[in-house]
């Protein structure tokens, strides 16, 4: 028997993480999209309640709380207060799940409980897509060469959350150049490591409170042990591409999360605006040219939530929900971006300057549509399943 009911722990975290939008979130979101400034006191005060480290195993330090639907649930509440923000918070755990995914035991405690530090904020970046590798993640470029007792890195990592501001950096590089998925593994780089630097941060069209940044390698020379699957590979273990697979299944319904959070804020917001705007001697919310609107971008945002939490659930259950986890991250990104623009449209003009907040929603919408794999990967993956293959 199915049951939607969330448990008492699961509404006390969503409790959490929506008290922290509306009081630290929400009252900066505005200066820090038109500024690009790293909400770093925000993201500290996230960190000091454990909306950084809810997710991660006791015995490393974390919160605990593996059951992935919180994490949902979390990522809809911030994002809800503000995607480039929720981005700064949740951020590190794409470092934190490659390391989960791919580390050794040894490793887990050593860099999961760093980033779990609960006197001092560490964050984290995951280095997987380039300037010639996004989509194809086969094809990356970056090597990782074996040299004595060192690995040498080259190569740039493009659109890297966190990247070069991070304290670690996971960087998933190629060991057998064109061996594409085979000879991918993942590397821990710390800061200040010689070699290691920032290129260009970027200029986006939304979510401008996160910070993306090229990271460059330049023969950065780390030791053998940080090599995620140990030493000298983990035959027991998970390699860098097959644990880069499983994290983007279990992280992509979080994206799913987050893109229903901002879909949800622009539709509270143009439902109480057309509750109150009259136009031609009634509220515009009387008029089904515009309450149709509104039916149609409740039930896309509820629809997108239960795909959405059936793959959240499947992953707790330990079962595979790579199929699951794309229709999620799909249909989230495209109801993002379709209830957003609907929102700025029952604004009319309103909705199209920056003294109301619609149009900032449906810049940060338009992302959920390409990171993490874009719709089109997403449909590709989804195709590639039903058929079969």
């Amino acid at each position: 028997m199915l049951n939607f009911e969330l448990s008492s722990e699961q509404k006390e975290m969503q409790k959490l993480a929506h008290d922290f939008a509306v009081e630290k979130i929400r009252p900066v979101a505005a200066y820090h999209d038109e500024t690009e400034e790293f909400p770093w006191e925000v993201v500290r005060e996230a960190h000091k309640i454990g909306l950084t480290t809810y997710q991660y195993p006791e015995e490393y330090g974390g919160g605990g709380i593996t059951d992935a639907v919180t994490g949902l649930l979390i990522a809809e509440e911030l994002a809800w207060g503000c995607a480039g923000i929720q981005t700064s918070i949740t951020g590190s755990g794409l470092a934190g799940q490659g390391i989960l995914a791919t580390g050794t035991e040894e490793q887990k405690k050593k860099y999961i409980g760093y980033l779990c530090d609960p006197k001092e904020l560490h964050l984290g970046a995951m280095g997987l897509t380039e300037p010639d590798a996004g989509s194809d993640v086969s094809s990356m470029r970056t090597t990782a060469v074996r040299d004595g007792d060192s690995w040498v890195l080259n190569g740039t990592k493009q659109f890297i959350t966190h990247g070069g501001i991070a304290d670690l950096h996971v960087i998933f590089a190629q060991t057998q150049p064109g061996s594409g998925w085979k000879g991918i593994e993942c590397f821990v780089i710390e800061k200040g490591t010689p070699g290691l630097s920032m290129g260009r941060k970027e200029k986006k069209l939304g979510v401008r409170a996160s910070h993306t940044a090229q990271v460059v390698l330049e023969d950065c020379r780390i030791p053998l042990e940080n090599r995620l699957s140990g030493l000298d590979g983990n035959p027991k273990g998970i390699s860098g591409g097959l644990g880069c697979l499983m994290m983007l299944e279990r992280t992509r319904p979080a994206v799913g999360a987050a893109a229903i959070g901002v879909a949800r804020a622009a539709y509270e917001y143009a439902l109480e605006y057309a509750k109150t705007r009259v136009a031609f001697g009634h509220k515009i919310i009387s008029n089904q040219g515009i309450s149709f609107k509104l039916a149609d971008m409740a039930t896309a945002i509820d629809a997108a939530r239960l795909l959405v939490w059936r793959a959240g659930w499947l992953h707790t259950m330990g079962q595979n929900a790579g199929l699951q986890a794309s229709m999620a991250k799909l249909f989230a990104g495209d109801t993002a971006m379709k209830v957003t623009e609907e929102a700025v449209q029952i604004l009319g003009g309103n909705g199209y300057i920056r003294e109301y907040p619609v149009e900032k929603w449906m810049r940060d919408a338009k992302i959920f549509k390409i990171w993490e794999g874009t719709a089109e990967i997403q449909r590709l993956v989804i195709s590639r399943a039903i058929a079969g293959r």
